[in-house]
Parts: structure tokens; sequence; C-alpha cells
């Protein structure tokens, strides 16, 4: 009986001392935060958020050509979205001074996408070829009877 209640006291102790050093091997996570809900660019440029959750504007400079093309993008950044809007306007600030680019809307015959139902918009300036980053302002922008003024985003970083 003495070798017997040993035996199961030693199990109990080994079972606590290794349920306890599992434990501590996590200590400091916290498994109840929910995971961070993130998109992909499907162009691999910047995604502005617009809405809570509502739609997204991926950014993608061309350094070669000086063009910032935007895609208008569902919630998740998955399916393009045409809009009606010829054009719109974003207002950079570029080493403390403000510039303003207007995108306008552009035809893709690969996609079926005219002006007046487009997803694709385009801009040029020549300080886009030298400037990688920079803080901006979508003005204002309507998708599906949704107005956005002044969204403000950072470039590359969204």
């Amino acid at each position: 009986m003495k070798n017997t209640l040993r035996a199961t006291l030693a199990t109990v102790l080994l079972c606590t001392l290794t349920a306890c050093a599992k434990k501590d091997e996590h200590a400091g996570h916290n498994h109840s935060a929910p995971a961070k809900h993130v998109h992909t660019a499907p162009h691999g440029g910047t995604l502005v958020e617009l809405g809570d959750h509502a739609f997204n504007l991926e950014l993608v400079r061309d350094p070669a050509t000086g063009k910032l093309t935007a895609y208008v993008l569902d919630s998740h950044a998955e399916s393009f979205v045409r809009i009606s809007t010829p054009s719109f306007e974003i207002t950079a600030t570029v080493a403390g001074a403000k510039q303003k680019l207007s995108l306008v809307a552009v035809a893709n015959a690969a996609t079926g996408e005219k002006i007046g139902a487009t997803s694709q918009f385009e801009a040029t300036a020549d300080w886009l070829k030298t400037t990688a980053a920079f803080d901006g302002v979508i003005t204002a922008l309507t998708i599906r009877d949704n107005p956005f003024k002044s969204v403000a985003f950072k470039l590359p970083q969204g």
C-alpha cells in the first residue's frame, strides 16, 4: 500500500509539473484575442480601407512611368467593383508640399470595363517617378451610393 501511494503521488506530481511547464511556455500569449483580419492587394499595391470594411482602394505606383493606378475593390479585396465616377482626386503631401492628383476612369478591353463602369483609375505626375512614399488624402469618392470623404492614407503602408 505504501508503494502504491508513493507511485500515485509521484505520478500526480509529475503530471502537475509537466502541465505547469507547458503552461509557462505560453505565458504572455493571449489566446482569446481575435486574429488580425488582413487582406492582400491583388496587384501588390497599397490597400486603403474605405468605410468600416465596406470597400478597398488599391493604389499601385509605377516609378518608371510616374503613374498611380487605383483599383476599386470589394471589402475583402478579392473582386473589382465597377463604378460610374469619371474621376476622383487625391491630395498628396510630398516634401511638405501639397500635390493634387486627378485619377481618371480607364477602360479595360480585357475585363470589359469602360468609362462609366470601371474599377480602374489612373493619374500621372513626374514626382511619382522619384517619390516612393507619401501621405495622401482621398478627397471624395462615391462607391455604390456610399460617399467617402477625406480618407487619409500612407503610401506604401496603407
